[in-house]
């Protein structure tokens, strides 16, 4: 398989700019001519190698900061978004959305935040009919706030530095108990608490300063709700501070948001940065002896693997997902370049949806999607209890995986045909920007393509896509 140019003229310039560097400065310190330079800062030529060293040599910089994946998101945010109907006279080439992306990523995120605006002013008068007369008819009027927050972590590989930094000075560098931590941060504040038969994971009452935790819930689920409570109590300036960066547009989103932040800690105290990822790196990435070594559950750690995005510390780039069992994504995120449909579910050829036949096992897959990267995907289902008899039963399926140039680095890759191009499964990210013509599985045609009908002729679908 042919290697991927590297385009990253926006980042290089932005790099420059840090540095305070004028063009002619930069180009000799980095040993390429002005010219060649000002090329790969358009775009015209792709990164050379002799630029990623000197970028290594000469200002020590993290060279992984040249494809930090933003572009391709963006690309694959937009070719979603013009798989829209609204779109279906315009088609742009693929080629026209990269230079899009690398050298106006503003003007993409504004194109994406207009037509997120539409869907939803769309999916508003769609309800219309049906809100009208009822008493929460002006809640159809307002706009969801969960896009924006989801938006918000996954821009930032869902990773937060200044958080995840306090969290694990929280935590410490040794084997710690988290749990006796919390506790013992929140008697010290003159806090109480207390294991109750609840409904509710955690209720805290400010005024008598008493925290509750139900008894219902999974240990690893009480712990994670003391240290979600430090975040909101220890934490507050910190939170507030980076919601103040992030600049919500409506206070819904801007609470939500400090509910991830808090979550985000609550992990990231669990499973402090440094020490997890040197026990991933021994353990080949098992989750099931992390979930042990950590007191977390299977869900948290899969979750926390893919947030090891530290800059000079990064672990491998995962992708993490989450589905109910109609398909639908609850949790989404990817450090590469595999993206998730925002709109929808994902593809059905995915083993994630599998899942759900085999209770409480692992499931392995090779993918290759149409761009023609290959990943190994692991699979498992995670049931959630109400705690009592009677009580609603949740149950998802998540997915964990990454490019198969790391499988040496997985347990889960072991005896498995990595270097078999046969042995991939062909998936795609959803049916609508799907480019494989003969997918068995197509539930709508892809919207970028014709399609031939021949009434006298019937395979698996009852069209062809040229």
């Amino acid at each position: 398989m042919a290697t991927q140019k590297l385009y990253a003229g926006a980042k290089l310039r932005e790099i420059r700019t840090r540095l305070g560097l004028t063009q002619k400065n930069f180009a000799a310190k980095l040993g390429v001519s002005l010219p060649y330079l000002n090329q790969m800062e358009n775009n015209n030529r792709p990164v050379s190698t002799t630029v990623v060293l000197g970028l290594a040599q000469e200002f020590g910089l993290d060279v992984t900061e040249l494809s930090t994946g933003d572009a391709e998101r963006l690309v694959s945010d937009m070719r979603e978004a013009l798989a829209d109907p609204v779109f279906a006279d315009t088609t742009a080439p693929l080629a026209d959305l990269r230079l899009t992306a690398s050298n106006a990523p503003a003007l993409a995120r504004a194109f994406l935040e207009l037509h997120r605006s539409y869907r939803q002013t769309h999916e508003r008068l769609a309800s219309l009919d049906e809100a009208l007369g009822r008493e929460d008819a002006s809640r159809a009027s307002r706009s969801n706030p969960w896009d924006e927050v989801r938006d918000f972590f996954h821009y930032c590989d869902n990773y937060i530095d200044a958080v995840d930094r306090a969290a694990e000075l929280f935590a410490g560098n040794g084997p710690t108990d988290p749990a006796k931590a919390a506790v013992g941060w929140l008697e010290n504040q003159g806090i109480t608490v207390e294991h109750a038969d609840l409904s509710q994971l955690r209720f805290y009452d400010a005024d008598q300063k008493t925290l509750r935790l139900s008894t219902r819930a999974a240990p690893a689920t009480q712990t994670f709700q003391l240290l979600l409570q430090v975040a909101l109590l220890r934490q507050g300036q910190l939170l507030e501070a980076t919601l103040d960066l992030a600049r919500f547009h409506s206070d819904g989103a801007r609470d939500i948001a400090k509910i991830g932040l808090a979550n985000y800690f609550a992990g990231a105290a669990l499973m402090p940065y440094t020490t997890f990822q040197q026990a991933a790196q021994d353990s080949r990435h098992d989750l099931e002896r992390l979930a042990n070594q950590f007191g977390a559950s299977i869900e948290q750690v899969a979750h926390r693997l893919s947030t090891l995005q530290r800059k000079g510390a990064k672990g491998i780039p995962f992708f993490f997902v989450r589905v109910d069992q109609a398909g639908t994504i609850t949790k989404r995120h990817s450090a590469t370049r595999l993206q998730f449909a925002r709109f929808g579910g994902a593809c059905p050829l995915w083993n994630v949806h599998r899942a759900f036949e085999t209770p409480g096992q692992f499931l392995r897959q090779l993918a290759e999607t149409p761009d023609g990267v290959r990943y190994i995907s692991l699979a498992r289902d995670v049931t959630k209890t109400g705690g009592s008899f009677g009580a609603p039963v949740r149950r998802y399926a998540i997915a964990l995986g990454c490019e198969v140039r790391h499988a040496g680095s997985l347990v889960y890759a072991d005896n498995m045909d990595v270097n078999n191009a046969n042995a991939f499964e062909p998936i795609g990210i959803s049916c609508r920007i799907c480019e494989r013509k003969s997918c068995h599985q197509r539930s709508v045609p892809p919207l970028e393509r014709r399609l031939n009908v021949n009434v006298n002729e019937r395979g698996v679908l009852p069209y062809q896509v040229s």
